[in-house]
């Protein structure tokens, strides 16, 4: 018996060792890749334009933020990121969760037909749609505003489904009990729904949030204008493509990782405030039906 237990202690620590560096080289193919951004970053322009991999910055210098600061105009498109991110994530949050309440109602006619077509909208691929979206924003004479990003994906079924997952956990007696007291659909909704499901709150914020400043395609298919393109179609032309960006002006290495390290810098800062409640909100959404 006792050489039993022994082998499966051993093969325990077998496998918690093989796990252990599993994730560790995992963590490392993230880390080493950032901290190479941050080392070209800080380093001067000649020594960032060497073919190597660096970790410690070479020549430390911030010209390269200077640069794409000053010279380089970025902070134009990180204002317009800044507004369409803000804004439109604010507004999916709203109507998500408006959407998820609704779908709680016992009572409401036609529910399980409704929540099956939200589930049809998200098994139709993105490009499939993406023609006739871009001719009824044109009609609206949306293109080359910032409107059209903000109410780019304003909704989803994602959201939707997953927020009414966190308001179902909520005992819908309450809300009864709350509306013989005199409280209306909307005092019930954000006083005591919103309230109650932060977790849902912070999960669909941080996705909406990190998508919305990653947004390239829309931002791409709909902006021309030079004055209105985001963050991400400025980095986009900064590196890919130099010569859209400047004809006579050489972009070194430090000044196209100077802007990623700008474009990061809002994502770390945003996630440690919502990283306890999205936690939540991730194994919660994963055990509920």
């Amino acid at each position: 018996m006792g050489d039993r237990y022994d082998r499966l202690g051993w093969t325990n620590r077998t496998f918690d060792a093989l796990n252990a560096g599993f994730l560790i080289l995992l963590m490392l193919t993230m880390i080493i890749p950032f901290l190479n951004v941050l080392a070209l970053a800080f380093s001067s322009g000649i020594a960032s334009m060497q073919p190597d991999i660096v970790l410690i910055p070479k020549d430390f210098s911030t010209e390269g933020f200077v640069t794409v600061w000053s010279s380089l105009d970025l902070w134009r498109p990180l204002l317009n990121s800044t507004i369409v991110t803000l804004s439109g994530t604010a507004l999916h949050v709203l109507l998500s969760s408006l959407a998820g309440y609704v779908f709680i109602h016992p009572h409401l006619p036609g529910r399980k037909l409704m929540i099956s077509f939200i589930l049809l909208t998200m098994m139709v691929p993105q490009e499939a749609v993406m023609i006739p979206l871009y001719v009824v924003n044109k009609d609206l004479h949306l293109i080359n505003t910032l409107s059209v990003l903000v109410l780019s994906g304003l909704v989803s079924g994602f959201s939707i489904l997953l927020m009414r997952n966190f308001f179902s956990a909520i005992p819908y007696e309450m809300a009864e009990s709350a509306k013989i007291d005199g409280a209306g659909e909307l005092r019930v909704f954000f006083t005591m729904y919103m309230r109650l499901a932060a977790a849902g709150l912070a999960t669909v914020t941080l996705y909406e949030f990190v998508g919305r400043w990653n947004m390239l395609t829309p931002a791409v298919m709909y902006i021309t204008d030079m004055a209105k393109i985001t963050l991400q179609v400025a980095l986009k032309s900064m590196i890919v493509d130099s010569a859209a960006t400047s004809s006579s002006y050489l972009i070194t290495t430090n000044v196209r990782m100077a802007g990623i390290v700008i474009s990061v810098l809002p994502l770390i800062a945003v996630y440690p405030f919502v990283q306890r409640h999205f936690m939540k909100g991730i194994l919660a959404g994963a055990n509920k039906e």
